[in-house]
């Protein structure tokens, strides 16, 4: 009891510094997202999913910055070229970013790209090194690719993997923690690195001491609306804006700020209209994945979303404050 006490205070401890990037990084990311017009994010069915764009995009609406958010992740994907025996029942392999890239980015032109993999590129089984050779050179390919495209990429280490939920003679978190700690080493060579994943572990043992079934991943891999509410502050985080970070929630973000629901329900439809448009647009492998939308018609529909956002936040940094009882 007392050992499980200990290694719950001291993952608390690590996820104050693990949330506190340095003053410097916070500076050039913000630079970089506050310069960028087109900002790409790539990555498997969480950033598919992609709540957790719609509340960082929300979030840069919110500080009167109107960028072009595109999500393009795909369900499933990797970086590392891997696919387990039998994935989605035999069906089709796991996609490869690495046969999409080069078309993304020709389509897109991001001035800034996001990427969030490593969950799937594990293939849920114990470390392996050649595997793991696998992930470091999709990465790097990933990288060199962006920058080659006239992009910066900042990777976002993968998200926690919630063991509890999906027991095993192993802990798949763990794989991912070697995962991570690479990609954190790279901040040596110049990479550009936010990372979710310590924090993610963190929070989860922290409210685990009061709330032992309390998880962030019903079914071990992705988050719910919490998981992705922290995965948004993370890099609200990053991009120096503590404040807004430490709200518990989307829903008490918005009050603080007196911002509606509206917001994050129409940044929502224009982000889902665009991703569908632009991933299909691109084309890819994987099976079950369309729009019935065409580019030209997603982007007229996604300026008028749009006009009605900034009308929102204008509205209601304008709107005079309420006098005192």
């Amino acid at each position: 009891m007392c050992q499980r006490l200990l290694r719950g205070c001291v993952l608390v401890a690590l996820s104050m510094c693990w949330f506190a990037p340095s003053r410097a990084a916070e500076q050039d990311l913000a630079k970089l997202v506050s310069q960028s017009q087109r900002i790409l994010f790539l990555g498997d069915s969480i950033t598919h999913a992609g709540q957790y764009i719609v509340c960082f995009d929300a979030w840069l609406e919110s500080q009167g910055r109107h960028p072009l958010v595109i999500n393009a992740g795909l369900p499933s994907e990797t970086v590392s070229g891997l696919s387990e025996e039998g994935h989605a029942g035999g069906k089709f392999p796991r996609p490869d970013l690495a046969e999409r890239l080069e078309r993304v980015l020709k389509l897109t032109q991001p001035d800034l790209v996001f990427a969030c993999y490593g969950i799937n590129c594990g293939i849920y089984q114990p470390f392996d090194k050649e595997r793991f050779a696998r992930y470091q050179a999709g990465m790097r390919h990933l990288k060199k690719l962006v920058e080659e495209a006239g992009a910066t990429l900042v990777i976002i280490t993968p998200p926690s993997y919630d063991d509890q939920q999906a027991k095993s003679n192993f802990s798949y978190n763990d794989v991912l923690t070697r995962y991570s700690q690479w990609l954190l080493a790279q901040r040596d060579q110049g990479w550009l690195v936010i990372d979710l994943h310590g924090p993610m572990t963190a929070e989860l043992a922290r409210r685990r001491q009061s709330r032992p079934a309390f998880t962030f991943q019903p079914d071990a891999v992705h988050p719910d609306e919490a998981g992705h509410w922290l995965m948004a502050a993370t890099l609200i985080r990053a991009c120096g804006d503590a404040e807004a970070a430490s709200a518990t929630s989307a829903q008490q973000w918005l009050l603080r700020n007196k911002l509606p629901a509206e917001l994050l329900t129409l940044v929502g439809e224009r982000e889902n209209l665009l991703r569908d448009a632009y991933v299909a647009g691109a084309g890819h492998k994987r099976p079950g994945v369309k729009s019935d939308v065409s580019l030209e018609e997603a982007t007229k529909t996604a300026a008028e979303l749009s006009a009605r956002i900034q009308q929102l936040t204008k509205s209601v940094s304008q709107s005079p404050p309420k006098s005192s009882p």
